[in-house]
């Protein structure tokens, strides 16, 4: 299992696109931040924080993980290597593991460059360090879970196709309708009730509420529970060769 894991970071870092698709995404996050003009502009909006990367970022993330994801079972197939790698002396779940733990660790190499936006408005703030750690490492730590999910669910994409752009365009449908299709079916229901609940199936209402600093045990099993349910599905697919 670590060996097919090392071998994804090295084939994705020995990629041209890879880099492309991470430097991307700091370039839009660096736009947003400090150079079009707006409230979401830090210099303009003379307060420290990072609210425009949290509230940028998840959409960002709509291609940068299809990105990543779509070649990781749709090149295996497309090149014919898929059987050969489950000639292995390994589990089915492990080599979906492997693959996922892949693009987990390359979405957060992307993400570890922000931190320099952090210390940045840190050291910018007046006085300095006016910038509310506790909440910002909360939206950290939710904009994490939200990439997971993402991951999951491009790894479920992949799965399905053999075709690099078509796991890709599938990935981002899938991803957007988690982010944000719920929110927008529950906003025709005039039941505040089940408003609730058409919310609470979608990602976007967890990782706003992990975003304002509060881990909550039932936010925390949501982002669980729909990571597994996808390696589920991607379980369930590559199983079905066999049938």
């Amino acid at each position: 299992m670590y060996t097919l894991f090392l071998k994804e970071i090295r084939s994705f870092l020995n990629s041209l696109t890879g880099y492309i698709a991470i430097v991307v995404f700091l370039l839009l996050n660096s736009f947003f931040i400090w150079i079009l003009p707006g409230e979401m502009n830090i210099l303009d909006g003379g307060i420290a924080s990072l609210d425009t990367l949290f509230l940028m970022a998840p959409w960002f993330f709509l291609i940068l993980i299809p990105a990543i994801t779509m070649r990781l079972f749709a090149e295996e197939k497309r090149s014919g290597t898929i059987e050969l790698l489950f000639t292995r002396p390994i589990s089915d779940l492990k080599i979906i593991m492997a693959k996922y733990l892949a693009g987990l660790t390359l979405v957060v190499i992307a993400l570890l460059p922000t931190l320099i936006f952090y210390y940045s408005i840190y050291m910018l703030g007046e006085p300095v360090g006016s910038l509310d750690s506790g909440g910002t490492w909360g939206s950290y730590i939710g904009l994490f879970f939200l990439a997971a999910v993402y991951v999951a669910i491009g790894v479920f994409c992949s799965s399905i196709t053999d075709n690099q752009i078509v796991s890709l365009i599938i990935s981002i449908i899938l991803s957007f309708f988690f982010y944000y299709g719920f929110d927008a079916m529950s906003s025709i229901i005039g039941n505040y009730e089940v408003q609730e609940f058409i919310m609470g199936l979608g990602i976007n209402d967890h990782y706003f509420s992990i975003s304002r600093g509060v881990i909550d045990s039932r936010d925390m099993i949501y982002f669980i529970s729909v990571i597994g349910l996808f390696i589920v599905f991607t379980k369930l697919v590559l199983e079905s060769r066999k049938w």
